[in-house]
């Protein structure tokens, strides 16, 4: 996690609790090989080229979910996700239906998939296994990580403020360490810098001391060597990559090297061992999801390094640009006092998108998030609002109608966490039974989780669903030239609006009303397969209203392949839907952009209605694009 973050308080503040999803039942021994619902043009691989995830159709791909979850950081489900396949399945489900994700990053532990050195534990293997397939049958894409924070649990003693994890008690008794302390430390992410223990034992791995980094090496290949084994070849389809190692940190450098030397020198020739460990393990047309130093972006200008791997050169399809982005600001409680507003992350992820088109390749924001208790969490409405504007686009609301040329692509993204067991932890921290944690995410006093059991055990938001479960482009059959969602989430019982219809489109207006809407603009690719728009709960069918150059539709009938606009289910069963608009250009990237306007504020609007906003857009596109 972020490198900066409160000791939360122990009290859970529930933000938002709106939608509920039933626990889905235990897992059968048969698992489907292709997800329920699935249509001709779904589950094929991704592939990165151009700078995009490009599917087997040829569509831009975004993905768009959650980090699956923090659990595996901690010891009482055994470094594994879930406790169980079924509850692996609840979330998937609650997941696609509550959340609207089509992927997830899913941490994995080290310590446990090698608890003693040289010998992979293979029961664990295949318990990840199974719960990976948990969200594949539910047609959700999923990328491995290897977690790790502050290198190691096994760092710290019994009575410790902090925790760790990551590395196997062997990889650490390797290291003789000092006692760890991080002396006077309000936020945990300090120990990355100032507990001595932490900074030479991540040195140690990156200068593969004891031969840690070979070790770990040889454990990875056996790892993806037994997911590629194991999962039927429809279901690897969905594996998109591998996150070798989460937030990289050098612990300390050598004499004259920089940061920047550092990712040059040390991280990044890693990166390309661990690729060719992907291609020994038949992993070969899938990319290394790479993490650059965790430092490169921060947004304190006494933490910021200089790094994103600059000396990479172009890294192409072997490879995506991979970052975490938290507001260490808003998160001190010191350095923003205020609560964020329209546009406050545009230039953070800007630099993302920025520094992925440099180096050719696709980017993802693997980690993003705030607070939900505690001292900071008021915030947390507007945050990650502001985060997920920021994503959809570089343009904030302001200016949007006025510059959508520049949005820029929109970026893939995991939010950290959906944690079923929020506030229903049993973990008895640095191994004490005298200090079991329950509270938050029972680790560091940290409580991000979007989601939490109810006592029913139903799934339950913790966040505005408004703000979570969102249109956005999960296929464009083409390039994306401009996207925007104006999600009209709460902040307490204020409606944040940062992105309204101008008045110089009066009848767009009428169409949107005080409704949610989402605006995409693309240039055709060619292809046969539709562009596909996650539709929120929020949209049911019969309440939403398409304006497009494809045609204007109050209430989309179910899609077929002669209806240009339509809807239908999304794979996996889950009762989640998707907009699927057909296009019939044939010359790729020659014919006039295309748009769809997206909106549930209309009820039953006339037809001179419809058509006079279409005119309106027509003639807005035309402008722009």
């Amino acid at each position: 996690m972020s490198s900066i973050r409160m000791r939360l308080l122990t009290v859970l503040v529930v933000l938002s609790g709106f939608l509920t999803v039933a626990g889905a039942p235990p897992a059968t021994a048969a698992t489907p090989a292709v997800p329920s619902g699935s249509l001709w043009f779904d589950g094929t691989p991704l592939t990165v080229r151009d700078g995009r995830f490009l599917d087997g159709q040829g569509r831009e791909v975004v993905l768009r979910g959650y980090n699956v979850s923090g659990e595996t950081k901690l010891e009482e489900n055994g470094g594994l996700p879930f406790a169980s396949v079924a509850d692996a399945r609840t979330s998937a489900t609650a997941l696609r239906a509550l959340g609207g994700g089509d992927a997830v990053r899913l941490p994995l532990s080290w310590a446990h998939a090698e608890p003693v050195r040289g010998q992979v534990d293979t029961a664990y293997l295949a318990a990840v296994t199974e719960q990976m397939r948990a969200f594949l049958d539910a047609g959700i894409r999923v990328y491995p990580d290897f977690h790790q924070d502050l290198y190691s649990r096994y760092l710290f003693d019994t009575g410790s403020w902090y925790t760790g994890d990551g590395a196997p008690k062997w990889a650490v008794d390797a290291g003789n360490y000092p006692k760890e302390s991080c002396g006077i430390c309000l936020f945990w992410g300090q120990n990355i810098t100032q507990n001595a223990a932490v900074r030479k034992a991540q040195y140690d791995f990156w200068h593969n001391a004891y031969g840690l980094q070979d070790a770990f090496l040889a454990m990875a290949r056996t790892t993806m060597a037994h997911l590629r084994q194991h999962l039927s070849e429809e279901e690897f389809a969905g594996v998109v990559g591998f996150d070798p190692y989460n937030e990289p940190y050098a612990g300390s450098y050598d004499a004259g090297q920089t940061s920047r030397t550092w990712e040059r020198d040390l991280l990044w020739p890693f990166y390309v061992k661990f690729r060719a460990r992907m291609d020994a393990a038949g992993w070969q047309d899938k990319p290394a999801f790479v993490e650059p130093n965790l430092f490169w972006n921060a947004n304190i200008s006494t933490q910021k390094q200089e790094g994103g791997l600059l000396d990479a050169g172009t890294l192409g399809p072997d490879y995506v640009f991979n970052t975490h982005f938290y507001d260490q600001k808003a998160i001190s409680g010191i350095l923003m006092w205020g609560k964020a507003a329209d546009g406050q992350y545009a230039s953070d992820f800007a630099a993302v998108r920025d520094r992925a088109s440099a180096a050719g390749t696709a980017a993802v924001v693997s980690e993003f998030g705030h607070p939900l208790s505690g001292t900071v969490s008021d915030k947390a409405p507007t945050v990650l609002k502001a985060m997920y504007q920021a994503l959809d686009s570089r343009v904030p609301g302001a200016s949007w109608w006025t510059n959508p040329a520049a949005s820029g692509p929109v970026l893939s993204g995991s939010q950290w966490q959906w944690d079923l067991y929020s506030g229903r932890h049993h973990e008895p921290m640095n191994a004490n039974p005298d200090k079991v944690v329950t509270s938050g995410d029972a680790w560091n006093g940290e409580d991000l989780s979007a989601v939490k059991l109810g006592d029913f055990g139903n799934v339950t938001l913790r966040q505005d669903a408004r703000l979570l479960d969102r249109i956005y482009p999960s296929a464009t059959a083409g390039t994306t030239l401009a996207f925007t969602y104006e999600d009209r989430s709460r902040d307490g019982s204020t409606t944040l609006t940062w992105n309204p219809v101008p008045s110089s489109l009066p009848n767009v207006a009428r169409v949107v009303g005080s409704g949610q809407y989402g605006l995409l603009v693309w240039r055709s690719g060619g292809g046969t397969a539709p562009t596909e728009l996650h539709l929120p709960a929020s949209f049911p069918a019969s309440a939403t209203t398409v304006v497009s150059d494809l045609g204007t539709v109050y209430a989309p009938p179910a899609y077929t392949a002669a209806t240009p606009v339509g809807v239908a289910p999304e794979p996996g069963g889950s009762g989640s839907r998707r907009l699927l608009l057909t296009d019939t250009d044939t010359d790729t990237g020659s014919s006039a952009p295309h748009y769809a306007l997206v909106t549930n504020g209309a009820t039953a609007p006339s037809a001179d209605l419809l058509n006079a906003a279409r005119s309106e857009l027509a003639a807005w596109t035309a402008a722009h694009f």
